[in-house]
């Protein structure tokens, strides 16, 4: 079954081949490589009308991959990304970090700290639901529209009904879940 599968049997092998053959100015570049993707993708929903919306959640792959490379350089490459949609795309720069962004470090880190599917998927989905959480109900900014407006706890299982199907999409479709 999917979800008992273990998600290191694939990634693990990559992970050490490229963690420890490259140099530090490689695993830099490749970040900052990363951080230009995902800035451009994410920034396509506001430049491309219509199918920059379909585009802009590419962006957490290279998030994703730049956490599997090694942590910090994901963690580098999350906050460059912020920085660049800071000069390109200032109206994406308040959905990135909490929603995309958010979804992508928790698939990294789930990927690099749980062994079972199910894990990385709950441990996803929980940063997704508390950065969509943070931006409705905290900052009071519509993510989704002018739905689930109203702080109730309903509202909220329904935001994490959501986040768990679509981080399941992005581990099931990514090349990171090919288990």
């Amino acid at each position: 079954m999917f979800w008992n599968k273990d998600s290191k049997e694939n990634i693990l092998p990559i992970m050490t081949k490229r963690r420890y053959r490259r140099s530090f100015a490689f695993k830099l570049v490749f970040s900052a490589l990363m951080s230009l993707i995902a800035a451009l993708l994410q920034s396509a929903g506001g430049v491309i009308p219509g199918i920059g919306m379909l585009i802009s959640p590419f962006s957490a792959a290279p998030i994703i991959i730049s956490m599997l490379l090694n942590p910090m350089y994901g963690l580098l490459s999350y906050f460059l990304t912020i920085f660049l949609l800071l000069l390109i795309q200032p109206s994406e720069l308040i959905v990135f970090p909490f929603t995309t962004g958010a979804m992508a470090i928790g698939i990294g880190f789930g990927l690099l700290l749980f062994n079972k599917v199910w894990k990385v998927i709950s441990f996803s989905s929980l940063f997704l639901s508390i950065g969509i959480c943070l931006l409705l109900y905290l900052f009071q900014f519509p993510v989704l529209g002018p739905f689930l407006i109203e702080f109730r706890v309903w509202n909220v299982l329904i935001i994490h009904l959501f986040s768990l199907v679509y981080c399941w999409l992005w581990i099931k479709l990514g090349p990171w879940g090919r288990f």
